[in-house]
């Protein structure tokens, strides 16, 4: 259990993936070029490599945590993460497909989840 405080300090924002592109040498990262409204792009690394083609991502709308501490992988930082649901947990590793979750409707990317 986590109180009110606590939940209200993570960052939740729409964001539009503007280019996405394999991560040379990794098995499972996707680097992301991603619009938070800021002023500049965000890149952000997310391990969906195995279920998602790069060019099927890009122009398209996401939920991401963009508060995060930034981290380093495969030489890389990433700046944020990509929010998903698990998609089919009874795989045998307890964990499925993950699927992006995304608006219903098309919203300004930077919109913030409340």
């Amino acid at each position: 259990m986590i109180y009110i405080d606590d939940f209200a300090k993570i960052e939740i924002k729409i964001g539009t993936v503007l280019n996405a592109e394999e991560v040379l040498g990794a098995d499972k990262l996707l680097k992301l070029l991603v619009d938070l409204g800021e002023e500049k792009p965000r890149q952000i690394l997310s391990g969906i490599k195995e279920w998602y083609k790069p060019e099927k991502l890009v122009g398209k709308q996401f939920v991401f945590v963009t508060n995060l501490e930034p981290r380093v992988m495969m030489g890389l930082e990433s700046n944020g993460m990509i929010m998903c649901a698990d998609g089919n947990p009874s795989t045998g590793s307890g964990q499925g497909k993950p699927i992006p979750l995304k608006p219903s409707v098309k919203v300004p990317p930077g919109s913030k989840i409340r």
